[in-house]
């Protein structure tokens, strides 16, 4: 048994102070309010949320992406052409280097899981390797070493664009027919029940334009209660393939082929029509928004307001990695609401601040997306918790939702200062149990990387 007692905690029955939370096995056996301080003492307790969306490897990438390509107009298509020449050199040993390290940043930041979007399968020129999930196997091996809670996600990736093209040298290593993909699955699978006992699975088409119709249907069936994830409406030019292909915009073609429902997790969804927007949340499906970097590859701006208007279901992700900062994300996501609608606190309601409501949504759209029990600090959850710095100025004497309005506007992840995932407790006074040994390995992986660019 670990006991924590916080002199104030978010619970399912709403701010309480004086909690004392019991732990057994990784989950949280008991939460009981106004109790005398005992076993470790921290200030303010809450859920660690799930970080929804990861492409691991692509941290690596940070800060070489911003200069322009040889388009005066540079857009998402060029950086991605920067990313398939990065992908020519990594290795196995350096994913699981750089996997460990951006899961260590999560874990510092107040994420208690990822779930990895998982599609660099094979060797350079798409051949295998000898085990033929060994890059789902690094990425275990990573949370192993970082500690983090996973859900690990195998990307279906099958051809270049919705006529059916083949693959170009960029993609080689993502790409799988549905056979060899459903093998890949069950050997990855494997490996995660090898894991710890909170570890998940779920599978994930990559995309409308990388994964044909008959074989999205075919690949689901290899997670028949889910989660199921797969990007969807992001960016102008696939609308625009996929519409001259089917005749439909792509979350119409959704909604009309794939009967969606709370299995499913669909990302971005930044160019979306308001009528689809409301279709698409009705389903119980949740969006995983990715704010920092959609705005860095200029995406555009998810409608929130009228997403959670009709009762949608919400998730945050670092997809690209260039910045692991969960107050960063939550505030650049309420603040392009109010720049496009010229307002302010447009997610806030008559009774719940908008820091409330933003952390109370991506706690349970997380827990949904990574397939987990977790989200809540309620008995038999997961103990995916993480603690705030109380004595930090823009914390000292405050209460109640102004707690998190204060973390997620004015403060950033340096008022993190304790992190559990299921009760692994990683993160103490601000720092990662490991971070010295991880970090030389980042350190070593990248300087050959960036050697040979």
């Amino acid at each position: 048994m670990q006991t924590i007692w916080a002199e104030t905690a978010l619970t399912p029955e709403g701010w309480q102070s004086g909690v004392l939370v019991t732990l057994h096995k990784g989950r949280i056996a008991k939460v009981t309010p106004h109790c005398a301080p005992r076993g470790s003492r921290v200030g303010c307790l809450l859920p660690a949320p799930v970080n929804a969306h990861s492409h691991a490897f692509q941290r690596a990438m940070a800060g070489m992406t911003e200069r322009r390509g040889p388009d005066p107009r540079d857009t998402f298509w060029t950086w991605r052409q920067l990313m398939f020449r990065f992908l020519d050199r990594i290795t196995p040993a350096q994913v699981q280097a750089i996997a460990a390290f951006v899961q260590m940043e999560m874990l510092e930041a107040g994420y208690g899981t990822t779930v990895e979007f998982h599609y660099l399968h094979h060797q350079p020129g798409g051949g295998p390797y000898g085990q033929i999930s060994e890059m789902s196997n690094r990425i275990a091996a990573a949370a192993d070493q970082s500690g983090i809670g996973l859900t690990l996600l195998a990307v279906f990736y099958q051809t270049g664009g919705l006529d059916g093209r083949a693959l170009t040298s960029g993609q080689q290593r993502f790409g799988n027919d549905p056979q060899r993909f459903a093998r890949l699955a069950e050997k990855a699978r494997a490996r995660v029940q090898e894991g710890p006992a909170d570890w998940g699975f779920g599978i994930a088409p990559h995309s409308l334009r990388a994964a044909p119709a008959d074989a999205i249907r075919e690949v689901i069936t290899l997670a028949p209660d889910g989660p199921i994830h797969m990007h969807l409406a992001e960016q102008q030019a696939e609308v625009a393939e996929v519409q001259a292909a089917t005749g439909q915009r792509p979350v119409d073609w959704v909604l009309n082929t794939l009967s969606p429902d709370r299995r499913w997790h669909f990302i971005h969804c930044t160019r979306m029509t308001p009528q689809e927007t409301e279709g698409l949340a009705r389903t119980g499906a949740t969006a995983v928004l990715c704010p920092l970097t959609e705005a860095s590859l200029g995406d555009g701006i998810f409608d929130g307001v009228r997403w959670t208007g009709a009762g949608g279901a919400i998730a945050i992700g670092s997809d690209s990695n260039i910045r692991i900062a969960l107050a960063e994300e939550l505030r650049q996501f309420e603040t392009s609401q109010r720049l496009r609608d010229h307002s302010r606190a447009v997610l806030a309601t008559p009774d719940r601040s908008t820091g409330r409501r933003l952390f109370d949504a991506i706690c349970m759209g997380g827990a949904a997306a990574a397939g987990r029990q977790t989200g809540a600090l309620a008995v038999g959850n997961w103990a995916d918790m993480l603690a705030l710095d109380t004595s930090h100025p823009d914390l000292d004497g405050v209460t109640g939702d102004t707690i998190l309005d204060s973390y997620i506007f004015a403060g950033d992840d340096r008022m993190i200062r304790d992190v559990w995932s299921a009760g692994r407790h990683m993160v103490s006074q601000g720092r990662h149990i490991h971070r010295d040994r991880i970090e030389a390995a980042y350190r070593a992986a990248v300087c050959d990387l960036r050697a040979a660019s």
